[in-house]
């Protein structure tokens, strides 16, 4: 057994001394493991400076919105844009039917959102929201223009069970041929 260890850690000792700080290397298939060159106080058995997490962990969505979005067809409590066509949804982390986004991990997520008012003489306001709490806003509010855009863009730090999505503050949406968007996106894990 002791030399069986000592024959992994001579491969994994090998692979390690030719990969650099941005250099991944896939072993056994689902396993990734990634080379840090200032290693962390982490629990015993990483003294490589490297962190193991599943190599599936994609995580991204991008959805857009098809029809005009009146707040009558929203709900009066909560005023979440929904989004009917999904044009990605890597990890399936995104629920079409509610329009959350649910984090599957703790990482730094980007989000992005693109809103179209639909009507001259009004002002819209759209606000991504965590937990509840709005983290980044935009709004559109030039009287005499009436496909004006709300957009905006953000990174932020979320747990694990954290949900986002995009809230009507005020106005009306143009969803009609796929003006409104939300995307998002783990850049990594923390």
């Amino acid at each position: 057994v002791g030399s069986k260890k000592k024959t992994r850690k001579a491969v994994i000792d090998s692979y390690v001394q030719g990969q650099n700080d941005t250099e991944p290397i896939i072993l056994e298939g689902k396993c990734l493991v990634v080379c840090d060159s200032t290693p962390s106080s982490e629990p015993a058995g990483n003294a490589l400076g490297m962190s193991v997490r599943s190599g599936s962990g994609r995580v991204a969505f991008s959805a857009s919105r098809q029809t005009n979005h009146e707040p009558t067809d929203m709900s009066n409590r909560t005023m979440i844009i929904y989004f009917d066509n999904i044009l990605v949804n890597v990890g399936t982390h995104f629920d079409q039917e509610s329009s959350v986004f649910l984090a599957p991990r703790r990482g730094v997520y980007s989000f992005n959102f693109h809103v179209v008012k639909a009507y001259n003489r009004q002002t819209i306001q759209v606000s991504l929201m965590v937990n509840g709490w709005p983290m980044i806003s935009a709004f559109a509010g030039d009287q005499d223009v009436t496909r004006e855009a709300a957009t905006n863009a953000g990174l932020v730090i979320m747990e694990k069970g954290d949900k986002a999505y995009l809230r009507l503050e005020r106005g009306n949406l143009m969803g009609g041929w796929k003006y409104s968007t939300f995307s998002g996106f783990l850049v990594f894990p923390l």
